[in-house]
C-alpha cells in the first residue's frame, strides 16, 4: 500500500524568531508548494507564530509543536494547551519524544493522555517510541516498543490510529552520529507495524505512517527511505539547516 512520506524536522531547543524567519525564507524558496512529500516544521513554541506566518498558505508544509499538555486550561504554570497550540496554527504535535522521557520523566499513561488530547483537538500527534542501547543489547528491544506502543496508544480505536503517526527512534542513535543500518530500521520499523496490525488490525497498520528518527543526515536518508517500512524521517540536528534539511527532503521525492 503506497503511503506518502512525511518528513519533520524537530528543532528542540534551538532556533529564535528570527532565525526561525531565516530558515524559513531560504526553506520554501526550495519547496514551494510540495506535493509528492508532506513536510513538518516543529519550532520551540516561542517561534510558532513566526513560523505560521511565514507558512500561511503552504498545504504541503505542516506547523507542529513539539510537546503539549494533556490539560485543557488551569494552573499549570509553564504549560501549552491544545486549544492553544491549535489556535497558533499547529496541524501536528510531537509526542513521547525521548528526550521527554529520559529528562522529565514522562511515562506512556502521560503521553496516552496527550495522545487524546490532540486527537480531540484535531492535531496529529507523531508519537514517538525508541529503546536505549542497554535495552537493544539486552534482548529486549521488541519488548520494549511493544509496551510503548501498547500504553501509549490505550484506548485508541482503528479509525484514531490511521491518522496518527508513528516515529521510531533508537535512542543510542540520536545525536550521537550512529545510526542503525538500514537493514536494522527496516527490520524494527516492520515489528512496530507487526504491533500496529495485532493491536488495531492489518487494514489499520497497512496505513500508518512510521517515521524513523536517529542521526538521519543527507548522506544516509536515500537509503533508509528505500526500505519498504520507513515511511519518512523525524530530523533532528540536521534539519537546523535549511540546505541540509531540503537535501534530506529530497530522498523522499
Amino acid at each position: 500500500m503506497s503511503r506518502k512520506y512525511v518528513i519533520a524536522a524537530n528543532w528542540k531547543m534551538n532556533m529564535t524568531p528570527s532565525e526561525t524567519a531565516g530558515f524559513l525564507d531560504s526553506f520554501l524558496k526550495t519547496f514551494p508548494d510540495p506535493t509528492e512529500v508532506e513536510i513538518v516544521i516543529a519550532p520551540p513554541f516561542v517561534s510558532l507564530p513566526k513560523a505560521a506566518e511565514l507558512m500561511a498558505g503552504q498545504s504541503a508544509v505542516g506547523l507542529s509543536a513539539q510537546n503539549m499538555s494533556h490539560e485543557k486550561s488551569g494552573a499549570f504554570t509553564g504549560e501549552i494547551s491544545a486549544a492553544m497550540l491549535q489556535e497558533v496554527g499547529c496541524r501536528y504535535v510531537i509526542l513521547g519524544h525521548s528526550e521527554r522521557r529520559s529528562l522529565y520523566g514522562e511515562d506512556d499513561v502521560v503521553i496516552n493522555r496527550k495522545v487524546h488530547a490532540a486527537l480531540t483537538a484535531g492535531i496529529v500527534p507523531i508519537l514517538c517510541i525508541g529503546e536505549s542501547l542497554e535495552e537493544r543489547d539486552g534482548g529486549q528491544l521488541e519488548f520494549v516498543l511493544s509496551q510503548q506502543l501498547e500504553g501509549s496508544l490505550a484506548g485508541i480505536d482503528a479509525a484514531q490510529m490511521a491518522g496518527i503517526i508513528i516515529a521510531y527512534e533508537p535512542v543510542w542513535a540520536i545525536g550521537t552520529g550512529r545510526t542503525a543500518t538500514p537493514e536494522q530500521a527496516q527490520e524494527t520499523q516492520a515489528y512496530v507495524r507487526s504491533v500496529l496490525d495485532r493491536l488495531f488490525g492489518a487494514e489499520t497498520a497497512a496505513v500508518v505512517r512510521i517515521q524513523y528518527g536517529g542521526s538521519v543526515k543527507p548522506g544516509n536518508a536515500g537509503e533508509l527511505i528505500s526500505q519498504p517500512d520507513i515511511d519518512g524521517f523525524l530530523v533532528g540536528g540536521a534539519s537546523l539547516d535549511a540546505a541540509s534539511f531540503a537535501d534530506i527532503v529530497k530522498a523522499g521525492i
